[in-house]
């Protein structure tokens, strides 16, 4: 029996993963140039079906970077002059808040407890902040901003740009593109892939702003948004990719739409609800969002009455594998991967292992 790896990412592979690989090796993707017409097949297929995936509106562009980290860095460099504000409720958003104050901006947050989302406020929020960002879905806590907040802070600030980490949380979370300006996401997560590919949703309010910040400043000399966009219209990147990757990528998407994202989605939801009634009931779990409206249907955070690497440990011999807590919660939680890989048998397995642990 092999693992079954529900960590948070990387995460188990997408089931067709094993069969595109050998096509691939077979085709030797891996080794053809980023210049040559097969990759620029490869690149509109990986588009287009990400495009339909998702119902990206005609106005957004698809453009590929090394992983999610590197894009907070371009968001800053690209989208902002002076000053962002950044809804902080864990680790990896207080990680893009930092990124902007090493990059020299002067941003501004507001931070909710671990485990929480930041209430929205938007008298709280200056009118002049050009970019307004939000960690819908934290990896490090299991909480997820309703999508309704990020849409109010849209309607009282519409000339900020919108940004949204979906790292772990795409392609379930049904996105309102026209509401946001710009998200982004690692493909080790709900698309079942191996790490290495980081993709970047852009609108064309965004490639204007890059325009008019790059007769300022600096707006970096690797992956600036006028770059990716000059080579997107060939179909290229401005560098030599993740070819497998984006190959990869290409397919499961396509996977994916002929699934159909109404099922997905459902499943999804049907096995979150599995979950966290089993942490509910179990006297060892609880939830460690206690907002049930803020929990997460793909990354489900328990807090341990007992050391979480025992339970980790009894669950590693029936080759199921899950996540430990995050930074100070290292020893604490645990953490359950729910993506569109994870299929009900799994979960159902899962949910009957851990409720036999006393």
């Amino acid at each position: 029996m092999k693992n079954i790896f529900f960590t948070p990412g990387p995460a188990e592979l997408y089931f067709t993963v094993e069969s595109h690989i050998k096509k691939a090796l077979n085709e030797q993707v891996p080794s053809i140039s980023h210049r040559s017409a097969q990759f620029q097949t490869i690149f509109q297929e990986a588009e287009e079906n990400l495009r339909n995936l998702l119902a990206l509106p005609d106005n957004y562009y698809v453009f590929f970077t090394g992983s999610a980290t590197e894009i907070w860095e371009r968001i800053i460099q690209n989208l902002v002059a002076e000053r962002s504000y950044h809804f902080v409720n864990g680790a990896f958003s207080n990680r893009f808040y930092k990124i902007a104050q090493e990059l020299g901006r002067s941003p501004l947050a507001q931070t909710a407890p671990e485990g929480e989302c930041a209430l929205v406020d938007t008298g709280k929020i200056p009118t002049d902040v050009e970019l307004i960002a939000f960690t819908q879905n934290e990896t490090s806590t299991g909480a997820a901003h309703p999508l309704e907040d990020i849409y109010q802070v849209r309607n009282s600030h519409p000339d900020a740009i919108i940004a949204v980490d979906a790292v772990s949380t795409l392609p379930y979370v049904d996105l309102d593109y026209t509401q946001i300006d710009t998200a982004y996401f690692s493909v080790q997560k709900g698309f079942g892939l191996p790490a290495g590919l980081g993709v970047w949703l852009v609108n064309d309010r965004c490639l204007a702003k890059a325009e008019q910040l790059v007769q300022q400043q600096s707006i970096g000399s690797y992956h600036s948004l006028p770059s990716l966009f000059a080579k997107a219209q060939k179909h290229q990147t401005p560098e030599t990719p993740n070819v497998l990757g984006i190959y990869l990528l290409a397919k499961v998407a396509g996977d994916m739409l002929t699934k159909g994202m109404e099922i997905i989605r459902n499943e999804t939801k049907f096995k979150a609800g599995m979950m966290y009634q089993m942490l509910s009931e179990h006297p060892n779990f609880t939830p460690f969002v206690r907002n049930e409206a803020h929990r997460s249907k793909t990354v489900i955070v328990a807090e341990t009455q007992s050391p979480s690497a025992e339970i980790i440990g009894t669950l590693e011999q029936n080759r199921l594998l899950i996540g430990d807590g995050y930074g100070t919660f290292k020893g604490k939680h645990v953490r359950i991967a729910n993506f569109p890989t994870h299929s009900k048998e799994h979960i159902i397995l899962l949910v009957d292992k851990m409720s036999a642990i006393l």
